[in-house]
């Protein structure tokens, strides 16, 4: 890449993944970012939205001294930043005044905030104005908005600061940058996944940047944390409204961009749909268990579709090693499905462990001997549960659920027993997406790694004999559907019917939905790919008659 002429700007854009809490590791990776960004001869650094404290960081924003310690690290930071101008998203402390009410003692006292750091010492400070607060954000409750838009000087190029949601709707500060003779603008971000938001989130960009005949820099987040996955995908929309520069999505990276200069920077492959979820959760779950400090991770595989998903991710996120397999057949499970399991651990090479469990249901029939129908039933789950949180207990390793979205949506699972777990890894998946899933991922493999068996068998939790999922439930087709429709759009019985949905078929899922609310509430936290998923995203009370 050419020198930039005098006036020009190089901008670097490092798209790193950081940890919550972790303050002095997250300077480590913001300071390597400045050094890399000097050395390619940038000018201006981006690092995104509270990358020094981690996003998002919760109730720990609500810790005064966690709020100090950030300030602290930022400072020394800044005290070794020469040669370049680096723009690092931190929690800014806010002086607090008057008492607090007895019944809210904790209240904002911070400010989502981007530092200008330059020549050892911090130049300037920019607020985020609009702070987001539906879905999956909170941030009325962690921080004080801004007040002022902010216009810094870097090689003679006036450049207008932003921060995630103050650029996704029209108008300030954005709209004031521009009118104000901003040459670029660029924005830190830490905007969380969502199945198809990255291109949507592009185009968003590739408009503002055309309305206000302003290039943009977008500089997002990438990496797991908790149930949210930060997807990168990193992007340069010059004046006229065209992606000029990209990023990869899913992986940390270094995008460098010159701003008046003819040719554009570097732009990534965006990845196929299906491509694009299950790198997402690879990538939340491989966070989730190096974050975490895990080194093995557990899964009980039954032979059927969700459990041989979970398996495949598993090794594609951590490698075989660091996978054990466990089937646990009772006098219900068939023949064929417990080939297909030990043909499933086979084919990803990873360890299988065995444990039948019939002796311990017939302990069990002796302990309760009036135990019938689903009670019965349950108690196979529950004993595999059991037997899983012992490995995980003797062992250190992490249990991953088998669970997806549309069982867990109707109640469609045991508590205490495939609901027991530390992470539920395709728990906001719908089950007609899990076909699809394990269908491309043996497409790319160029092989079965998943039996075909395995994807054409009628599903069912083999707890009884003969049992089907479709006993139970309506067809997963039309249940995804009326799921989608009730779940993630929240329409009513009425608006549901209209789209040709029998209304029994709706009261019957709407029901079933509703009930499970209480387990839904303790199921272990999983990841988060579509607009409505249950915990962070969808909050309703247990207790609840309303029927509409």
């Amino acid at each position: 890449m050419s020198t930039p002429s005098p006036g020009s700007l190089r901008v670097a854009l490092a798209q790193i993944n950081v940890t919550v809490g972790d303050l002095d590791g997250n300077a480590r990776l913001i300071a390597a970012a400045i050094d890399r960004a000097r050395d390619a001869g940038a000018d201006l650094v981006v690092l995104p939205e509270l990358a020094l404290p981690g996003y998002p960081a919760e109730d720990l924003y609500l810790k005064r001294h966690f709020i100090l310690a950030n300030q602290r690290t930022l400072e020394r930071l800044a005290a070794e930043t020469a040669g370049i101008t680096a723009l690092v998203g931190f929690a800014e402390p806010v002086e607090q005044t008057g008492q607090p009410r007895p019944d809210a003692p904790s209240r904002p006292g911070a400010r989502n905030a981007l530092a200008v750091i330059s020549e050892g010492r911090i130049e300037a400070v920019y607020r985020k104005r609009r702070l987001p607060n539906y879905g999956v954000f909170d941030e009325a409750r962690y921080f004080e908005p801004g007040a002022e838009p902010l216009i810094w000087e870097v090689n003679g190029v006036a450049v207008g600061l932003t921060i995630c949601e103050d650029v996704w709707e029209e108008g300030p500060p954005a709209s004031l940058e521009a009118e104000a003779g901003a040459a670029l603008i660029v924005n830190a971000s830490a905007s969380p996944y969502l199945w198809g938001k990255g291109l949507a989130r592009e185009r968003m960009l590739a408009d503002r940047a055309g309305h206000y005949r302003v290039p943009f820099a977008f500089c997002n987040l990438v990496g797991g944390q908790d149930e949210l996955v930060f997807d990168g995908h990193s992007v340069v929309a010059d004046a006229g409204g065209e992606i000029v520069a990209r990023a990869r999505q899913f992986e940390e990276d270094f995008l460098v961009w010159d701003l008046g200069a003819d040719e554009t920077g570097s732009l990534a492959d965006t990845l196929p749909e299906l491509d694009e979820v299950y790198a997402a959760l690879r990538l939340g779950l491989r966070d989730y268990v190096r974050k975490n400090g895990f080194e093995h991770v557990v899964i009980a595989l039954s032979g059927g579709i969700d459990s041989a998903l979970v398996a495949l991710i598993a090794v594609d996120a951590l490698g075989p090693d660091r996978v054990t397999c466990v089937v646990m057949p009772s006098p219900h499970s068939s023949p064929e499905t417990q080939a297909d399991a030990r043909r499933i651990a086979g084919n990803l090479g990873v360890e299988l462990i065995e444990i039948a469990i019939e002796e311990a249901m017939e302990v069990y029939g002796r302990l309760l001997p009036d135990l019938s129908d689903v009670a019965a039933e349950n108690v196979q789950a529950r004993i595999r549960g059991n037997l899983i949180m012992a490995l995980s207990n003797a062992r250190g390793w992490l249990v991953l659920t088998t669970g997806n979205k549309s069982e867990l949506s109707v109640g469609y699972a045991t508590l205490y027993g495939d609901m027991a777990g530390g992470f539920a890894v395709i728990k906001d998946v719908p089950k007609t997406l899990v076909y699809r899933l394990v269908e491309h991922r043996n497409e790319v493999a160029g092989r079965e790694l998943i039996p075909r068996s395995v994807i054409e068998r009628p599903p069912s939790a083999e707890l009884r004999p003969d049992q089907r999922d479709e006993d139970s439930l309506p067809p997963y087709e039309l249940l995804d559907r009326v799921l989608q429709a009730y779940v993630e759009g929240d329409r009513s019985r009425e608006e549901i019917a209209r789209e040709g949905v029998p209304p029994e078929i709706i009261d019957e899922v709407a029901r079933m939905v509703d009930r499970a609310e209480y387990k839904r509430r303790q199921a272990p936290p999983g990841i988060r790919i579509t607009p409505k998923a249950f915990g962070r995203d969808r909050r309703l009370p247990i207790t609840n008659r309303f029927g509409g």
